[in-house]
């Protein structure tokens, strides 16, 4: 049964910088989220990504972005960083979701494009079948995953039992209606809080959290 929250969760992804970190957790952020795909102008090393994973506080989810890889790449970045939950943006079948979620021993939701032709619900059902603890809903780009800067129809939004995140073109312009039109569990920004690729803005991570807290507002 589908449950009734109080506020929705947020969550800023693509952070690089310490003081972006903090930005994110000052302003009432529930996920970090840090990218592991090199082609990413948001990516981070293992190196980088243990250094900001220590200044991410309790109650607070650090959430890891993989794009298409191995249970082994992805535990060899486990073993040096203490990420909470997988974030599988690629071409992950629900199987190979289910095999790298049974390796690397940790939850995991999936990131679905929403193509113009895709059965969105079917989509989600199947990751759900497959022990996804959530699917988020991006929109769709022929070359990139993720970070596009684009939204789709917020009006193709289902409504499940799964917690369903929202990414793709949100701002804290937009964030609010975002939350109106779709009752997401929780909203995924990365471009939206930006100044340059990569490179996160104080005021708008604050704007765009003040925007969650409106959309929220019964």
């Amino acid at each position: 049964m589908r449950q009734i929250q109080s506020r929705t969760r947020a969550k800023i992804c693509g952070i690089t910088r310490a003081q972006d970190i903090q930005a994110a957790v000052s302003a009432g952020a529930d996920a970090i989220g840090l990218v592991f795909f090199p082609p990413s102008p948001r990516h981070v090393t293992i190196k980088n990504a243990q250094e900001l994973a220590n200044l991410v506080p309790p109650y607070v989810q650090l959430v890891g972005l993989f794009v298409n890889a191995s249970a082994q790449e992805i535990q060899t970045v486990l073993d040096s960083v203490p990420l909470d939950v997988l974030q599988l943006h690629g071409d992950e079948t629900p199987e190979q979701c289910q095999q790298i979620a049974a390796q690397c021993k940790r939850r995991w939701y999936k990131a679905i494009q929403v193509k113009p032709d895709l059965d969105v619900v079917t989509e989600i059902q199947r990751y759900e079948a497959a022990g996804a603890s959530a699917v988020l809903l991006d929109a769709w780009h022929p070359q990139l995953k993720g970070g596009t800067g684009h939204c789709f129809d917020w009006n193709q939004f289902p409504q499940l039992d799964i917690p369903l995140i929202l990414a793709g073109g949100l701002t804290p312009e937009n964030v609010s209606e975002a939350i109106h039109t779709t009752a997401a569990f929780a909203v995924d920004v990365s471009g939206g809080v930006e100044s340059a690729k990569g490179i996160k803005d104080q005021q708008l991570i604050e704007k765009f959290m003040q925007g969650v807290q409106r959309g929220s507002a019964k």
